[in-house]
């Protein structure tokens, strides 16, 4: 169940001359780096030679950042640009754009930087020696005070009236200043003056203190992207006005700086078209493309690539050494931990195949595993340890618990303290379910049922609370479907009450289905169910456990608990990887059918009758093997 490597596996995956990630080759190319996203990688590299956009949809820490820094890299460095603002002498309120080589911007400024200096220079030299010169000769023509007071008059004249050289030099707003390779922005969650340009307030804005607009002029995240990459996370989050005005940089590449707040003396400044040729990666998750702007998303699936981020890859030999590849990586780019050992190595690779979830898998869920990384190297550099080992890493399992498995454990002692749930003895219409929290952790989740006669004949109801989503009351209806089969008509006389304790955050899935089916049934026949025993799984109208997510978490949390069985659909069996120190605390049955939950969770000898007509439901709905094999020779024909 937990498909352990054989030692010939792990000398093939390890080979003999790895005794540390010290030893492992680390690419170069970001690109090469990316593990398990070969569809990914392979698209990128089309749209950075032809420039094109992509959007990437996928699990948060999959590798889209990764991607999109990935792409710059492989951008050329000799189409990098800078951009300058000049002032206009015809318009002060729209400054002139220009463009040149990365690198000459800087030149250009510092070349009108020192002419500015010299000419002050020589202007205040000048007006040095006027000024003495009217003081000396007031000296002689005894009028001194006269003479000091033209001077005083002269210098404020001057300094009000004469041009300013430094208001003539261009602003550099974009450098590319010996830039190893193109330019990555990540503009996630920018507001419109960061992600389009904006022009500074000037609280002084005359009297001859005011700044010269072309020098208020801020560039956006799209102009620093100039011929480079743009990456926008959560592309969803971006308001629908800054996506139109994304959307219009993209089609003329190029945009104009203007004020972005009404109240601001910059509302009145706007600069030529600014040049902003970039190629854009949006990302986010599968609810992003509902709340993003239709233009945009058809300006990149018309334009570009989308891309589906993959959360997991086959547990095959050459993507465990990749793993291994990955975990030199992360030791490698955070610079402060220890190397690995192969046993650090393979307690991460068995990490990996537990948060895949999925028999036969491997998650791709790359940021939690390196966080899971750099803690087992924070716990190895904290004992002084040259090497971090096995010791280590399941040292940082413990640590490195996501709130929701602190959650979790609160949970549990809680309910504990005020026993909402039992783990011995027996009990009518009580079940101990299970469930998961954010992903990764597990509850043991107590579900009640009363029956009662109902107060009109023929109108009986299920009721459920709790907090139900629409897929558990689903579910709770998909239940009453067998348990109408099992009753017969008794069930339209009575009402059905099912009760979710403790549920604050609400139920949502259907993996309470057996648990809710057990709960009625035992209420119904009036048949304790064994409290040693927790169960999980979806169940089809027709009696059939269907598999659910989350197999593993939900047995460590009864383990955690003190349960003594736990009853999975069999199809998840292969998908149950808990840890070493649950192993011996909990028995897990898996299950095809009702009529086998019913079996090894109800005790007493009356449970012979239900378990029976439970069976004779499932084996009247099957088809039979030989029918199977005629409609299949049918239909190929």
């Amino acid at each position: 169940m937990d498909n352990e490597m054989t030692p010939n596996e792990e000398a093939e995956l390890f080979g003999e001359d790895f005794n540390t990630t010290n030893s492992i080759d680390v690419p170069e190319l970001l690109i090469d780096q990316v593990i398990g996203q070969d569809h990914a990688v392979e698209v990128v590299k089309k749209a950075a030679s032809q420039r094109r956009h992509v959007m990437m949809i996928g699990t948060p820490g999959t590798g889209k950042s990764m991607l999109a820094k990935a792409m710059a890299e492989l951008l050329p460095k000799e189409e990098l640009e800078d951009i300058m603002t000049y002032p206009n002498l015809e318009d002060n309120n729209n400054p002139k754009i220009r463009e040149v080589p990365a690198g000459k911007g800087r030149e250009i400024v510092l070349a009108h930087k020192m002419e500015s200096r010299k000419k002050a220079q020589s202007r205040n030299m000048l007006m040095m020696f006027l000024v003495f010169g009217i003081v000396m000769y007031s000296f002689y023509v005894g009028q001194l005070l006269w003479g000091i007071i033209a001077a005083i008059m002269i210098l404020m004249l001057t300094r009000q009236f004469m041009p300013k050289e430094e208001m003539m030099i261009p602003k550099l707003i974009v450098s590319n200043y010996q830039k190893d390779h193109a330019p990555y922005i990540d503009a996630t969650g920018t507001h419109a003056g960061a992600l389009l340009g904006d022009v500074r307030h000037d609280p002084f804005q005359s009297g001859g203190l005011e700044t010269p607009s072309h020098d208020r002029v801020e560039s956006g995240d799209i102009h620093k992207s100039h011929k480079g990459v743009l990456f926008i996370d959560e592309i969803n989050t971006l308001k629908l006005e800054s996506q139109q005005s994304l959307l219009t940089a993209l089609q003329e590449k190029e945009y104009a700086i203007t004020g972005q707040s009404e109240r601001s003396s910059g509302a009145l400044v706007k600069t030529e078209p600014v040049p902003c040729d970039f190629i854009m990666v949006a990302a986010g998750n599968l609810d992003a493309m509902e709340k993003m702007h239709p233009a945009l998303r058809s300006r990149i699936k018309g334009y570009g690539y989308e891309v589906f981020m993959r959360d997991s890859m086959e547990d095959t030999l050459e993507n465990r050494k990749t793993l291994v590849r990955f975990v030199a990586q992360e030791v490698a780019r955070d610079g402060h931990i220890p190397s690995f050992d192969k046993d650090a190595v393979n307690e991460v690779i068995r990490e990996a195949r537990r948060r895949a979830g999925r028999k036969g898998h491997l998650t791709l869920k790359f940021r939690d595993l390196g966080g899971l990384i750099r803690v087992a190297g924070d716990i190895a550099h904290s004992e002084n340890a040259e090497i971090t080992t096995a010791k280590h890493v399941l040292a940082a399992k413990k640590i490195a618990r996501s709130i929701e498995q602190q959650l979790a454990d609160s949970y549990l002692e809680r309910r504990k303290d005020y026993q909402l749930f039992t783990k011995v003895g027996a009990a009518v219409g009580r079940v101990n379910g299970l469930a998961v929290m954010g992903g990764d952790s597990g509850i043991v989740l107590p579900i009640m049922a009363e029956v009662t006669p109902t107060q009109s004949t023929g109108q009986g109801h299920v009721i459920a609370t709790g907090m139900l989503k629409d897929i558990a009351k689903e579910a709770v209806q998909n239940v009453s479907a067998v348990i109408k089969n099992v009753t017969g008509d008794d069930v339209i006389n009575h009402d059905i009450h099912i009760q979710f304790i403790g549920t604050y955050e609400g139920v949502e899935g259907d993996s309470a289905s057996i648990s809710i089916a057990t709960a009625v049934i035992s209420a119904m026949e009036n048949i304790p169910i064994d409290q040693t025993v927790a169960m999980t799984g979806s169940l089809s109208v027709r009696g059939d456990v269907l598999p659910i997510g989350g197999a593993t978490y939900k047995i460590e949390a009864a383990a955690q608990a003190g349960i003594k069985k736990v009853i999975i659909p069999k199809s998840n069996e292969a998908d149950v990887l808990i840890e070493e120190n649950y192993r011996d605390m909990v028995e897990i049955i898996p299950v095809t059918t009702i009529a086998e939950v019913i079996e090894h969770s109800l005790v007493g000898e009356d449970k012979a009758g239900i378990i029976e007509k439970l069976r004779k439901l499932t084996e009247m709905n099957a088809i039979p093997k030989s029918e199977v094999e005629t409609l299949t020779g049918s239909n190929n024909e």
